[in-house]
């Protein structure tokens, strides 16, 4: 039971992480100059990216209420 404490809580750190870099990278892009139908994606792509974080957190939590990290 506490090797797949430990998994589900790894692999929700893992997920959190990953929603994390790509919410950064496709910041980055969009503070580069392109254009607009690109830029429109790329807020897409952030809202996407920030619901996947927030549902990353929210799983952690569930898994184990004390870390908050």
């Amino acid at each position: 039971m506490i090797e797949i404490h430990s998994i589900e809580t790894a692999n929700a750190r893992l997920r959190i992480r990953r929603a994390e870099n790509s919410l950064k990278r496709a910041n980055d892009l969009l503070d580069e100059e392109a254009g607009v139908a690109l830029n429109l994606a790329l807020c897409g792509r952030i809202r996407a990216a920030q619901r996947r974080l927030i549902e990353a957190r929210a799983r952690l939590t569930m898994i184990d209420p004390t870390r908050t990290n």
